[in-house]
């Protein structure tokens, strides 16, 4: 792809996760990879942004250190650290598209059961701790293979109707605790090869504004937009997510 064309892209991506960082529509944080792979290899996107996804999880953490919940931290992080040695393990197994494929279908039933609803809410329980490593080691998988552990996160934290800052806080702390544990594996992989590096070196200036312009939003926004604003997108992303997948999978050509 030529140049030009390579940095709007990257540009773009890159400034849509920052705003998911600091907790404003979330979400939209897993379209990076799939963005990118618009003008580089799906696995090289994933090795670009890790650096540039910790620079995001070093602000909204700072910027939250004193929001997050931990006692849904406790449920789903054994799970998800458990997720992503599965994600490594099977790193030359999973295609991109098989992953995109699954997170889609998943989480347009979590949406659509929580905006019909499907099935009658137990509202005011706490949350399963069997439910949360469930989900968490979902959301640790996919976010090793490609950066898309959101929805699975959300499937359990979104019903808890924390508030906006809270969830922001949660999920920042949350990420930052998985993308940590994906250095090694990624380093391992080969992922932080010097180009990815310095592209995302170059990018980092933009991830930064991009978190602070996000939490600005985040803490003016209303507890019943923040969440109207979240499910919708979550939707739209899961029918982008299922369409990507179906592609790849069933109609993706022959190998080189």
């Amino acid at each position: 792809m030529p140049e030009l064309t390579f940095w709007i892209v990257a540009v773009l991506a890159v400034f849509i996760v920052a705003l998911s960082k600091s907790g404003l529509v979330g979400s939209l944080g897993l379209v990076a990879v799939p963005m990118l792979s618009l003008v580089m290899p799906a696995r090289d996107a994933a090795g670009m942004m890790l650096p540039l996804l910790l620079v995001m999880d070093a602000i909204a953490i700072w910027t939250y250190r004193k929001e997050a919940d931990w006692r849904i931290l406790r449920i789903m992080l054994p799970g998800a650290m458990v997720g992503t040695l599965v994600g490594w393990a099977l790193w030359t197994v999973v295609s991109d598209a098989m992953v995109l494929l699954f997170v889609g279908i998943i989480t347009l039933v979590f949406i659509l059961d929580a905006l019909l609803p499907l099935r009658k809410k137990l509202e005011g329980l706490p949350p399963s701790r069997g439910w949360g490593t469930f989900w968490g080691g979902f959301a640790g998988f996919t976010s090793f293979i490609s950066h898309t552990g959101g929805p699975p996160f959300q499937i359990y934290v979104l019903p808890q109707r924390l508030s906006p800052v809270v969830y922001s806080g949660t999920t920042a702390f949350f990420f930052a605790i998985v993308n940590t544990a994906k250095l090694v594996p990624y380093l391992f992989l080969g992922q932080l090869n010097v180009s990815n590096l310095t592209h995302a070196a170059i990018l980092a200036p933009l991830a930064v504004v991009g978190v602070l312009v996000g939490v600005w939003l985040v803490r003016r926004i209303s507890v019943k937009r923040f969440y109207q604003l979240t499910y919708w997108l979550v939707f739209l992303l899961a029918l982008k997510l299922i369409y990507d997948g179906v592609l790849g999978v069933f109609f993706a050509g022959p190998a080189a």
